[in-house]
């Protein structure tokens, strides 16, 4: 609740403090690629240990643990993509409506489940809370913000060599900025785009690179949720 209530004001007030709708989207996309990511994974990794009596009860009856896993990570991750739709889906519809609004919410809802999945992947790999918490910070800590410290540095090291198509491979690697990126390219933003943003819409323009963005990003909710799977099977509970 307190995160719906943390998302609809922050709507609300940017969209009303900017006349321009464009303006308040561009604004609220701080809060998708930093608040959304972090509370995602927290809340899921925090929710699981707190569960895991429960869950331990769940295993010891005649259950397959994948139907137990997946669906505690349907009951995680459709309440919070609920939250996200209506504090943020609602006042972008109501403000503005438009298909860029429809690909901030898909690239929203997307970055939900990512978190979700690389939280689950956290929280299976570890039986201590402290340690699975402390996963899922540094985590979030790496695709927020050590990841383009990483990037930059190696477009300075190697700014001699043609590094287009390395910059959309690198890219890949981190769904927050797969997310920002399939945002903007629907904006047409070109001054907040970046250099990744401004590779993509070259190679691929702006129709095809939402739609690799998107298929990268479906990745990274099936891989991490994958291994946890596996991990979970075959874990000593």
């Amino acid at each position: 609740m307190a995160y719906g209530v943390l998302l609809s004001l922050s709507s609300f007030g940017l969209f009303l403090m900017n006349e321009d709708v464009t303006k308040g989207l561009s604004s609220l996309l701080t809060v998708l690629l930093i608040v959304v990511p972090l509370v995602s994974i927290l809340f899921t990794t925090i929710y699981i240990f707190n569960s895991y009596e429960f869950i331990e009860l769940l295993v010891a009856q005649p259950l397959k643990r994948s139907i137990i896993l997946f669906g505690l990570y349907a009951g995680v991750g459709i309440s919070l993509l609920a939250v996200f739709w209506i504090g943020i889906g609602l006042p972008a519809i109501i403000f503005d409506g438009t298909v860029v609004s429809w690909y901030f919410l898909l690239s929203g809802s997307l970055l939900t489940v990512v978190f979700v999945s690389l939280a689950f992947l956290a929280s299976v790999v570890t039986r201590d809370k402290t340690r699975g918490i402390g996963i899922s910070i540094l985590l979030w800590f790496y695709f927020s913000l050590i990841f383009d410290g990483i990037l930059l540095m190696v477009m300075f090291a190697f700014s001699d060599y043609p590094l287009e198509k390395l910059t959309i491979l690198i890219s890949c690697l981190n769904p927050i900025d797969l997310a920002r990126i399939m945002v903007l390219l629907k904006m047409d933003i070109s001054a907040l785009m970046g250099y990744t943003g401004a590779v993509f819409n070259q190679f691929f323009g702006s129709s095809i690179g939402i739609i690799v963005s998107v298929l990268a990003m479906l990745t990274w909710v099936i891989i991490p949720i994958g291994i946890a799977l596996r991990v979970f099977k075959e874990k000593n509970l």
